[in-house]
């Protein structure tokens, strides 16, 4: 497989977590990304470099989240994850992320740095134009889904993003398997699901 992904990400207001949320992201995005290579910089920045691109949004979707669930107690979202998802082609072998080169990792950062400047927190770009009409809709599309997602949301899709199903959520978050069904549309995963379906279903042309 000649296409890879490249995220470039930044922890959204980073300064209101406090030492222990701080902690348990950072924690949750190193395992996130297990098994693909990570590296943070700048203290609240990383970036990950994912060999099978199908995969590249579910991670993206997953940091998000893991993000916004940590404030599910407290009555208002105050943390995201601003991530860009660049696919194409890098120059093997990738041993450093901060030297790597290749289209990939150029186009994740030039288009993070565009998504900073019009305030959005979720961008996905090739160097295919076709393919780009509909990666564009669909990060657009997540991120308003995103915007509006509450903390006890976001944990609820967060388990659903690891493949788990509604019976295993309620065992594993201890609420009901009502409560948890709600969560899971009030949190809009049938419409998330589909998304994620769609975007494999682009990156396999560009395979």
């Amino acid at each position: 497989m000649t296409v890879k992904a490249v995220l470039t990400g930044d922890i959204v207001n980073s300064t209101r977590l406090g030492l222990a949320k701080d902690k348990k992201l950072t924690h949750a995005l190193l395992e996130i990304f297990e098994g693909d290579k990570m590296e943070f910089y700048r203290g609240d920045s990383f970036q990950a470099y994912v060999k099978d691109p199908r995969h590249a949004l579910r991670l993206a979707l997953l940091s998000r989240t893991a993000a916004i669930r940590l404030f599910k107690d407290e009555g208002r979202v105050m943390a995201d994850i601003r991530i860009s998802i660049g696919i194409g082609k890098v120059v093997s072998p990738v041993k450093v992320l901060k030297t790597a080169k290749g289209e990939a990792f150029l186009l994740s950062g030039r288009q993070f740095d565009n998504i900073i400047k019009m305030n959005r927190r979720l961008a996905i770009i090739s160097n295919n134009a076709l393919a780009n009409e509909g990666l564009q809709v669909i990060a657009d599309y997540l991120d308003q889904i995103f915007f509006t997602m509450t903390g006890k949301q976001a944990e609820v899709v967060f388990e659903m993003l690891k493949g788990k199903t509604q019976k295993e959520v309620a065992g594993k978050i201890k609420r009901t398997k009502s409560t948890v069904h709600q969560r899971t549309l009030s949190g809009r995963w049938p419409e998330i699901e589909s998304l994620l379906q769609r975007y494999e279903n682009i990156i396999n042309q560009l395979l």
